[in-house]
């Protein structure tokens, strides 16, 4: 009976929430933003242009597995067993991983599901595949080496102990810190061990060549206390690589050392570190001193380098993370250039060493400060081979905090996520403080379409899939504002086809002409004017316009500080950047004394109301812009009994009181017979004021129009149409209908968290009711087929409760899912029954209430493209083999390590099949005439090729030695013509002639 009462209380006669039964209030799961936690690894695949990211194990669950294509294309695997990734990499159509529990896992991209795991018989330290084989190199903490059979799905018998027990047998652990394929002969396998490193020879089975790096007594090496130069030492292997063309071998050191080795001889060629040279020579001086006389910087210890190469392997440069001095204000990679390698048959050695020694160019390429890079993942331009550092574009290096930046290399420029990487991506990039949803019209949305000059299109890979096109009339748009004082725009979608994709990008640290100090508590967007607000912890208010930039591909005049500060509103349009031709642009800037931005709302007609801590209130005029009316809430929120809800008030005027909530609407004022624009505030009090937004003089002034209390902090003022139902926003349509004379016979609803209320404003009357258990979070009137309208309220128990108007009756009560308890209270409603909270640190959950009760949906995409195969791997040079050389296939390593028995693989299969229908199809015009007998010819010449290619290959195993033999005999006959033009070339460097390169072609 009482919710009869309370509609003729509140002065509303229509049943708004007829049609609504508890049956149609279901939670669906809609889709997930974001990454679960912090990423621990990172890995690209130039072929299908592929991005998978690897997250840390939580409180909350485990690590994930992502993998991320163009636009939207997103796929997510799970580990086996609660653990976080260590260790991703593609391989052809498979992804493999370790995890922290020891676990090998083999996915499929194709299937999109989980093929093979394992669990070796020790620690994995270090994991290597090429995209040219089917097998995966294990490195465990004993220091052997098991192979699996990614085809096979199963280990392989080839396994390659430590081979460093030779050198060292008294030496307890040597577990293996990497592994690295010769970048052009597969058949050498380098072989890092904490103590030193080795080259095994997959054709001789044997290692070839060890390599230890030692300090003698007086040389600086690479540590920074100068007192370590007093002893002998041999300093620890981080990692050790290859010269894109295999000429060199270069290991890292846990002193910050780098070390290049002569692979021919094992000599060193030349150690050194970032700062200086020959630090292995006794009597070289260091360079690591400190800020004060008599000490001494610590250096970073090396995370990871990479040897990188131009389009030409020969221009190569060296990418570090870590290395570098902690004295060193800019932090992020460092970039050694070390341009075209030398000849090595007709250098000296002098030359080769002074090549390291002093290289053209070396520059840091910065990452955001206060964290260390721990990890990088180069973006090749479309080769998977030289250990995916050939011609890279870009650069993601992984930071310490878990966050990621997008490098442009080698300049080192930031690349904005935006439109380049997925938006699950940009919650780490970096991290988002705060977020808001609102409503934009479609037909807007789809012309909100930014161009920015931006460079290739990293992720390319994967394909969408269709979603049901529902064309809703307004768009999700969420608001995402991160720590680097950015703020990110994309549409969430319906569980729809999302027609507009792309994403926006406004730029608060540069509108602010400041990159310190930037924290983002509040955003506002109106997308009927195209218009962002953005309030910030600092007492500023920074409006963005979308329009086209007048200052594209220049910088603006830089504006005085100074200036700024003495002024409220400021004009930033010349802060616009620079590469954005068309977008949101910054406008203006309201700065104030009245504390952090405490509430903000942008209205669609082209007005601003911010409320600050301090217990300011000011609206802006956007038309100017200008501020219209400033001031403060004490003088009109002053406790009145006469005007409370309650006649027990609980506050004191001692209290600070600052607004909480802002709202905009258009109806009748309680006594009036017109319709006027109208502001509510509410504050942390409970008080809502209200104001009158009247015209004057070409322009707006504003009208304090009464004030109630509630006596508890208001947490949603949502205006209400009272006959129809509908939202009573203050809209384009809704102001123009005031010239007409139209009258808005609106409502109130006001929630706080122990009730709410619904009146006229700005009187005291109405009907309310009061939560009796638990607390309310958050709430929003929500709209079901444009019809029906219900009170949606989320409590502190975890459930979302509707309520019908204006009787407030309890339709429906759901468990939400899949948000985590603890921030409930950040979790938003939107008009549409949305629900977006965050689940996890970095992602967020979106759901919806007027669903069926389904669970977050598998997904569709499509990952892997078999019309792209990867290219065929470098192989060994003219000159190599002539010099005796012998060349390695793919194939011959399955022989080698699968042995003669093993079937031939799925990948050598399909091979085969497009050799034969491209064979088929260049022969099919000669073979027009020959009907069926032809195709049985064909399948039975397909089966032979396969059955010789068994044969050829179990003979090569056993052949292997009499084919060296064979190549000894043979270059007898012109070894000495060889010898002869080496000591002719030899003669020409030194008198200055030309080389005759291609004499031996």
């Amino acid at each position: 009976m009482s919710h009869f009462l309370r509609g003729k209380q509140a002065g509303v006669q229509t049943d708004l929430s007829a049609g609504l039964f508890p049956d149609i209030f279901a939670i669906d799961d809609v889709a997930r933003y974001g990454v679960n936690s912090r990423i621990s690894t990172i890995s690209y695949d130039p072929v299908q242009s592929l991005l998978a990211v690897g997250t840390s194990e939580w409180s909350g669950g485990s690590g994930q597995l992502y993998i991320f294509g163009q636009k939207r294309v997103c796929v997510t695997f799970s580990l086996p067993r609660k653990a976080t990734v260590t260790t991703i990499q593609f391989c052809g159509e498979k992804l493999v991983s370790v995890d922290s529990k020891n676990e090998f896992s083999v996915f499929c991209l194709e299937s999109k599901k989980l093929l093979a795991s394992y669990t070796p018989p020790g620690f994995v330290t270090s994991l290597l595949t090429d995209p040219s084989m089917d097998w995966a190199f294990l490195g465990l903490q004993n220091g052997d080496v098991l192979t699996y059979d990614l085809d096979r799905e199963k280990l392989a018998p080839f396994r390659i102990p430590n081979l460093w027990r030779e050198r060292s047998p008294k030496a307890r652990l040597l577990p293996v810190v990497s592994l690295a394929l010769h970048p052009r002969d597969i058949g050498t396998l380098l072989i890092a061990y904490s103590e030193g490193a080795a080259l095994f020879s997959f054709k001789q089975n044997k290692p070839t060549k060890f390599f230890r790096y030692e300090v003698p007594r007086g040389a600086p090496g690479g540590d920074s206390d100068p007192s370590s130069a007093r002893v002998e030492r041999q300093p620890r292997i981080c990692q050790a690589v290859w010269h894109p063309t295999g000429t060199f071998i270069m290991t890292a050191h846990e002193d910050s050392s780098l070390v290049f080795w002569d692979p021919k001889d094992g000599r060193i060629v030349m150690a050194r570190t970032l700062q200086d040279v020959n630090v292995n020579k006794p009597g070289a001086s260091a360079g690591s001193f400190g800020s004060n006389p008599g000490t001494f910087s610590l250096k970073e210890p090396i995370f990871r380098v990479s040897w990188c190469a131009k389009e030409n392997p020969d221009d190569t440069g060296i990418l570090l993370a870590g290395g570098a001095s902690t004295t060193l204000l800019t932090k992020g990679l460092t970039f050694m250039e070390l341009g075209p390698t030398p000849t090595y048959a007709t250098s000296s050695w002098q030359i080769l060493s002074d090549h390291f020694a002093s290289p053209k160019k070396q520059h840091i390429l910065p990452t955001p400060p206060n964290a260390e890079v721990v990890d990088f993942c180069l973006i090749p331009r479309a080769s998977p081979y030289f250990a995916g550092a050939q011609d890279p574009i870009a650069v993601i290096a992984l930071l310490s905090s878990g966050e990621i930046a997008t490098l442009s290399f080698p300049t080192g420029y930031a690349i904005p996520p935006i439109n380049q990487l997925h938006v699950s991506l940009s919650f780490v990039h970096p991290f988002v403080n705060t977020l808001s949803v609102a409503p934009v019209e479609r037909t807007r949305w789809l012309g909100m379409s930014e161009k920015r000059d931006s460079g290739p299109t990293i992720l390319n890979g994967g394909a969408e899939a269709s979603h049901m096109l529902r064309r809703c009339a307004c768009r999700n748009i969420i608001q995402t504002a991160h720590a680097d004082g950015t703020v990110k725009l994309w549409d969430i979608g319906h569980n729809d086809e999302i027609e507009n994709g792309n994403g926006l990008q406004v730029d608060v640290a540069r509108a602010l002409a400041r990159f310190e100090g930037v924290e983002i508590t509040h955003t506002s967007l109106a997308g009927a004017t195209g218009e962002l607000a953005v309030g910030l912890r600092s007492g500023e208010l920074v409006i963005f316009r979308w329009g086209k930039n007048k200052n594209f591909g220049r910088e603006g005049a830089a504006s005085n500080i100074d200036q700024v500060r003495s002024h409220s509103m400021t004009d930033i349009q010349d802060r616009s950047d620079p590469g954005l031709r068309e977008g949101l642009l910054p406008l203006s800037l309201l700065t104030s004394k009245h504390g952090p931005v405490s509430s903000l709302k942008l209205s669609d007609i082209g007005f601003a109301a911010v409320g600050f801590e301090g217990g300011g209130i000011a609206i802006v005029d956007l038309r100017g812009p200008a501020v219209i009316y400033e001031a403060s809430l004490s003088d009109f929120t002053k406790q009145n009994k006469r005007g409370s809800f309650r006649k027990s008030g609980t506050h004191t005027s001692s209290k600070p009181e600052w607004p909480s909530v802002i709202e905009f609407g258009v109806m009748s004022l309680d006594g009036e017979e017109y319709s006027s624009i109208l502001v509510f505030v509410g504050t942390n009090l409970g008080h809502l004021a209200t104001f009158k937004l009247l015209p004057e003089g070409g322009g707006y002034t504003v009208k304090y129009a009464g004030s109630c209390s509630l006596d508890d902090p208001i947490i949603a003022i949502s205006p209400l149409n009272a006959e129809s139902g509908a939202p009573a926003y203050a809209s384009q349509s809704a102001v123009a209908g005031l010239r007409s004379g139209i009258k808005v016979p609106g409502v109130i609803i006001a929630t706080t968290g122990t009730g709410t209320r619904i009146f006229k404003p700005s009187a005291a009357k109405g009907a309310h009711k009061t939560w009796d258990q638990h607390f309310c979070l958050s709430a929003a009137v929500v709209e079901y087929e444009e019809q029906s309208h219900a009170l949606a309220c989320i409590f502190s128990d975890g459930h979302i409760r509707a309520y019908s108007l204006p009787g407030l009756k309890e339709l429906a009560s759901l468990k939400i899912p899949h948000i985590n308890p603890k921030r409930l209270a950040e979790a938003t409603l939107t008009t549409s029954g949305a629900i977006v909270g965050w689940g996890s640190p970095s992602e967020i959950a979106v759901l919806h209430l007027f669903g069926s009760g389904t669970t977050l949906p598998a997904s569709k995409d499509r990952l892997f493209n078999p019309e792209i195969p990867p290219p065929p791997r470098p192989t060994i040079s003219n000159l190599q083999w002539m010099s005796g050389t012998q060349y390695v296939s793919p194939g011959d390593m399955d022989v080698l390590i699968g042995g003669p028995d093993r079937p031939v693989s799925r990948r050598m299969l399909e091979q085969s099949r497009a050799d034969q229908r491209a064979l088929g199809a260049g022969a099919r015009p000669g073979l027009a005439t020959q009907g069926s007998s032809g195709a049985a010819g064909q399948e039975e010449g397909y089966w032979a090729y396969m059955q010789r290619q068994v044969n050829e290959r179990t003979q090569k195993l056993s052949l292997m030695g009499d084919s060296m033999d064979k190549v000894a005999e043979g270059s007898s006959n012109w070894a000495n013509d060889v010898s002869k033009f080496v000591n002719q070339q030899k003669r020409k460097a030194v008198l200055g002639g030309e080389f005759e390169h291609d004499s031996l072609l």
